[in-house]
């Protein structure tokens, strides 16, 4: 499957060193102001090459928007959007052609189909988040207009983990971290294991501020659920938390429950999610991301022919993909609440006849 989302529905194309990547997102209402200068910086955060701590690979990741704007405004109707690569290097990938990489897709994708592009990856290549970024910024402009806010920061990386969060100056961040304190340690540790040919994993923290009670569709749909999904479908991601997470397996209820006062919840241990419904809270994600599996240590694996043999990899890589995947996230977030909210406007007969009777012309 390559679509998400059930209202708002998008769809990704293109491999890693194919002509072009890009997204089909149906299901957005007309007259939306889209801002594209607001789409593209959305890529530029998460494009490659911008510092140390990145890929060497440079890509302008310009977005072409093709259908679904007229006048600046969506029509309401599939908005199509592709970015163009102009930076492959293929022939650094002649020596894995018939060679299955430790840690990445080329086993499995070779037994499942028969056949892969072993040029960076090909579609299991992390660079089809990009088209994911523009889908989200999208979302992202639609969630600005009911005042909700995606965002998103490095927590941990290599087990160093932040003591604070503070999401606007992580936005200035080379790494996107969270934590000033930890920022200088974090980016040691990105150019330890870059310097020695190897890589680094990390962890990404999301926080959606703003949205209203009743999000998620019990029990099939559940908003944590669905946004656990949308994580782990990312490439390198291992685990996702809600809240307090794998904590709250070793604590009693009497301090995991939040307590409820007249103004509110006094803490939020869930997360901002009860029941698979969001209660109103700030809906708090880590997305726990493992070390790129691209290094260039000498390993041990086998051919297409199950030839044991040990190999060297070449190309451009990151030395800790949670940092760009960060913004991933936080695109992948906004796609989920905007989806939801929409599947929420239809959850009670006086919603829908509120709707009808504010669109029915008076006699």
């Amino acid at each position: 499957m390559n679509s998400f989302g059930m209202k708002l529905r998008y769809s990704t194309f293109g491999e890693s060193h194919g002509k072009a990547i890009g997204c089909l997102l149906d299901g957005v209402p007309a007259g939306l102001d889209i801002d594209e200068e607001y789409i593209q910086s959305e890529l530029d955060r998460r494009k490659p090459g911008k510092s140390e701590f990145e890929t060497a690979r440079k890509e302008a990741d310009k977005v072409e928007i093709l259908s679904g704007v007229f006048e600046g405004k969506s029509t309401g109707t599939p908005i199509a959007m592709i970015i163009f690569n102009t930076n492959q290097k293929s022939k650094d990938y002649t020596n894995i052609k018939d060679i299955f990489r430790p840690g990445h897709a080329d086993f499995t994708y070779f037994h499942k189909y028969g056949i892969r592009d072993y040029r960076g990856g090909g579609r299991s290549s992390a660079r089809e988040t990009a088209a994911r970024v523009a889908a989200g910024a999208i979302a992202k402009i639609m969630l600005k207009e009911l005042d909700i806010e995606v965002l998103s920061g490095i927590c941990e990386v290599g087990g160093v983990k932040s003591n604070s969060f503070d999401y606007e100056r992580a936005k200035k961040s080379m790494i996107y971290a969270l934590d000033a304190s930890k920022e200088q340690e974090q980016k040691e540790l990105i150019l330890k294991a870059k310097n020695s040919h190897d890589s680094i994993g990390g962890v990404s923290r999301v926080l959606i501020k703003g949205t209203p009670v009743g999000l998620g569709q019990p029990l099939y749909y559940k908003l944590d659920g669905v946004l656990a999904d949308a994580m782990m479908g990312l490439n390198a991601v291992k685990a996702v938390e809600i809240g307090d997470g794998v904590l709250s397996a070793s604590t009693f209820g009497s301090k995991n429950n939040d307590a409820i006062r007249a103004d509110g919840f006094e803490t939020n241990h869930s997360g901002g999610i009860l029941g698979g419904i969001s209660n109103g809270e700030d809906i708090v994600l880590n997305v726990y991301f493992k070390p790129t599996p691209s290094i260039f240590k000498e390993q041990h694996t086998v051919t297409a022919n199950n030839k044991e043999v040990d190999f060297s990899l070449k190309g451009r890589h990151d030395p800790c993909v949670a940092v760009r995947g960060s913004v991933v996230c936080e695109a992948m977030a906004a796609l989920v609440i905007a989806d939801m909210l929409l599947l929420n406007m239809g959850s009670t007969m006086s919603g829908v006849k509120k709707y009808y009777d504010s669109t029915t012309p008076s006699s």
